[in-house]
């Protein structure tokens, strides 16, 4: 045990070494820039910084993915380079595939399939995926974990803490505390792949009398907390699906489906997939949805569902006091009534293409970012009112709200927002959703979160 936890240890050193320069670099560039208005290359560092997490893999890549999501988080130079890192990660070769699969499967690993790639066929940033067939005869997809990943994931949370801490000094309109508890209890939660499996059982239930939705099916016998082995599934690049220029119809087809795959779960059954970027899924053979990656996957308790739903009533009737509630509901403690009037900018924003009865693309009258105008401002209103603290709840949820509708706008969707919205929700109830959620998260399989 001792030897685990010292290689466990140097590994850990020798991540923060590599990252440490990184992160120290990025923070002092953007305090230079905002407080002292000294100007840097931010396109050259944004560059190496790129180079540098897409060749580390793991959670810090995972927070810049997020980090480039988030309207006026970085400086334009960095959010660019960043979104780039989507599935970018260069693959592990031939002699770590064999190892793992050696130690996932015994050293006849081979024998138990019928084809297995010597080339990764997608690579992300905690692990890589194979193509294989079985012997059955099933095509299979089979991701494999990168080596010394608990380690990894240690190091980079603890640089992720530095970064959060160094720009808290600069910036104190959000209170990170909670927000670095949540994404530290998912990254963990994302070594285990035996729980991917079993989200994804959730998710075929979930999602099995949605049209256009297609979710893989995970292999037993084939599936560790390392190695997740999964059905196949046919499809093309939202970039390149995108580049073949489809039309109006197709796109708003695909976006219909992104909107069901990702609110269905959450109004019916208090679930989310907190990870919308466009590695985690693909355009099928027939115009639909495949989605492909289960690791971030967030339970909610009913009662944050209904403060959500509290939330757009608020905003559609103009009701402050109503808007209040919704926030003490979520889990926002102690804010102002001037805390809540800025929160409502950022509620008025997010809601607005689903309280109007029209078709109309998501966001209408703003810059070419989805909602950096509106977020710029937010974070100016509340800097000057002293920051808020969002529970950690809030982390996932507006994650997606911002992933998705920047998707949205890359499609050029236009739809009636509102009346998907009021399909998705018709008949909730608190206690219903409750009991729902209980009997498909027993039977999926899901392990309660730590």
């Amino acid at each position: 045990m001792s030897d685990r936890k010292d290689g466990n240890f140097f590994g850990e050193m020798r991540r923060m070494a590599r990252t440490s320069g990184a992160v120290g670099g990025i923070a002092a560039r953007i305090a230079g820039e905002r407080v002292f208005g000294i100007k840097t290359d931010q396109a050259k560092h944004a560059e190496d910084l790129k180079a540098l997490l897409g060749g580390l893999k793991g959670p810090m890549m995972k927070v810049a993915q997020f980090l480039s999501t988030v309207p006026d988080a970085l400086p334009p130079e960095y959010a660019k380079q960043l979104a780039e890192l989507q599935a970018n990660a260069p693959p592990m070769g031939w002699p770590f595939v064999r190892r793992r699969m050696s130690g996932e499967m015994g050293p006849d690993w081979e024998g138990k399939f019928q084809s297995f790639t010597r080339e990764a066929v997608a690579a992300a940033s905690l692990g890589q995926v194979h193509r294989a067939v079985l012997p059955d005869g099933r095509d299979v997809a089979v991701k494999l974990q990168y080596p010394d990943m608990p380690s990894v994931i240690e190091a980079d949370l603890r640089q992720v803490k530095m970064a959060m801490a160094v720009y808290r000094r600069m910036d104190n309109a959000i209170i990170q505390d909670d927000i670095f508890v949540e994404l530290s209890e998912r990254f963990r939660e994302e070594l285990d792949y035996q729980r991917e499996a079993a989200q994804i059982r959730l998710y075929r239930l979930m999602l099995a009398d949605v049209p256009d939705v297609n979710v893989p099916e995970p292999v037993e016998g084939y599936t560790t907390t390392r190695m997740l082995t999964m059905t196949w599934l046919k499809g093309q690049g939202f970039r390149d699906w995108m580049a073949a220029n489809p039309s109006q119809e197709a796109r708003n087809a695909l976006a219909t489906a992104l909107f069901r795959a990702w609110y269905i779960p959450f109004y019916r059954y208090g679930v989310i997939h907190g990870d919308p970027h466009l590695g985690n899924y693909q355009v099928s053979e027939s115009g639909g949805l495949n989605l492909l990656d289960y690791g971030s996957i967030r339970v909610f308790p009913p009662k944050f569902v209904s403060g959500v739903l509290e939330l757009y009533n608020a905003v559609r009737e103009a009701d402050e006091a109503r808007a209040r509630h919704a926030y003490d509901i979520w889990g926002f403690k102690g804010i102002t009534d001037e805390q809540v009037a800025v929160l409502n900018e950022w509620a008025k924003f997010l809601y607005q293409p689903l309280i109007e009865d029209r078709v109309r693309p998501i966001q209408v009258g703003q810059g070419t970012e989805f909602g950096r105008e509106v977020a710029q401002k937010v974070h100016a209103g509340l800097q000057r009112t002293g920051g808020v603290r969002p529970p950690r709840e809030f982390v996932l949820m507006d994650r997606s709200a911002i992933g998705l509708g920047a998707v949205f706008m890359r499609l050029g969707a236009e739809l009636n927002w509102c009346r998907l919205f009021q399909e998705t929700v018709a008949g909730f109830d608190e206690a219903e959703l409750a009991a729902r959620q209980a009997d498909a998260l027993k039977i999926a399989g899901v392990p309660e979160a730590k």
